[in-house]
């Protein structure tokens, strides 16, 4: 879900840092590539999780990981924000979208420079 939003060329991280380095090696590393859920599953929950806190920072980081994986379309991350303002109310919702509208427009200017 976080794709290349999360990876050393796109968001470099100070391994030095345990916190950062077991966030990479435990939850990247071993939890999301364990059996029984799918990423693009992982994923949906963990930016329904992000939802409820109202981060739209973070939803733009993955919205733009699943938009480049091809996990989700621009108009399934549209139709979640729909879905998610029932479950974490109108106030976050709207920054949710924020962060889904920004995360698409960083996803097309992307399509477009490499055209």
């Amino acid at each position: 879900m976080y794709g290349k939003g999360f990876s050393p060329t796109y968001c470099p991280l100070p391994r030095e840092k345990p916190f950062l380095r077991e966030t990479v090696d435990h939850l990247f590393g071993d939890i999301w590539s364990r059996s029984g859920l799918s990423v693009r599953g992982r994923g949906l929950m963990a930016i329904g999780a992000t939802a409820a806190l109202g981060r739209s920072d973070l939803i733009r980081i993955q919205a733009l990981g699943a938009l480049r994986n091809g996990e989700l379309s621009p108009a399934e991350l549209r139709q979640g924000v729909l879905q998610l303002a029932y479950y974490t109310g109108w106030g976050n919702a709207t920054d949710v979208d924020r962060g889904i509208e920004d995360a698409i427009a960083d996803h097309e200017r992307e399509r477009a420079q490499e055209r």
